[in-house]
């Protein structure tokens, strides 16, 4: 249970995992909710505080520069419709993980690269992608039995912040080492939910390629290791049991 609340990715994945493993799957669940939580939550003001007002200013001036669904054309319309539609089950064809995020958004980045379609980013659906996250986020918060879990959420949150401390660290000497912005660096390598961090990449006017990548090769090596460890951990704990009944 202790290992599948830690994991650093592919929350959702991991939830439903955790059903098969362990009894109290909702503990493992608290855990990524509460970090995913931190990250959404804590990201603006970290780009705030570090990179001062000019930065979150330059943010709402990306935000308030994107078009208008009403302002596109039919092509550039129905392109992005046809997007969204295929690359759904191309990624699931290809067995990638999260393939509803990162389905359309490779063949987004496929069929800009070679100069097929030229899409902004539309402010109507940044707007509704703000909302459904959030509004998920807190619906599944709002299920777990908090009075119950008042340890466990204590332990979540030291939890939290120990592995968003790892990784904010890693992002800072990374950033230090490459040039490469600290807050993009840190949306990169920070474990807070692929759909929610590329959202924050996207708001912050940032390369949301450079984000769901990072993310996907995380998430990819998480669950290619994944049913290793959990063999490991299985057999780590039958031997445990053996040698408490022996004594």
């Amino acid at each position: 249970m202790a290992l599948l609340s830690c994991i650093p990715g592919g929350q959702a994945e991991v939830i439903t995992i955790s059903r098969d493993l362990v009894e109290k799957d909702y503990v493992v669940a608290l855990f990524h909710l509460v970090r995913v939580a931190l990250v959404f939550c804590s990201t603006p003001f970290i780009l705030a505080l570090v990179e001062g007002q000019a930065a979150v200013a330059a943010s709402n001036m990306a935000l308030q520069a994107m078009p208008s669904i009403i302002s596109l054309d039919i092509k550039t319309l129905l392109s992005f419709i046809a997007i969204a539609i295929c690359g759904l089950p191309i990624a699931r064809l290809l067995h990638i993980p999260m393939p509803q995020l990162i389905g359309p958004l490779m063949l987004s980045s496929a069929l800009h690269v070679l100069g097929f379609v030229e899409i902004p980013r539309i402010s109507e659906f940044v707007i509704l992608a703000q909302v459904a996250i959030g509004g998920s986020v807190g619906a599944r918060l709002a299920r777990v039995p908090f009075v119950e879990l008042a340890v466990y959420l204590r332990d979540a949150l030291v939890n939290s912040v120990i592995v968003l401390g790892t990784y904010g660290i890693t992002a800072y000497g990374l950033s230090a080492l490459t040039g490469v912005d600290f807050i993009k660096m840190l949306l990169a390598f920070v474990p807070g939910g692929l759909y929610e961090v590329t959202l924050l990449a996207l708001i912050f006017g940032f390369d949301v390629a450079f984000v769901a990548f990072h993310h996907t090769i995380r998430v990819m090596l998480v669950f290619l290791g994944l049913p290793f460890v959990i063999a490991f951990a299985k057999k780590h704990n039958l031997v445990t049991d053996n040698v408490k009944s022996s004594h």
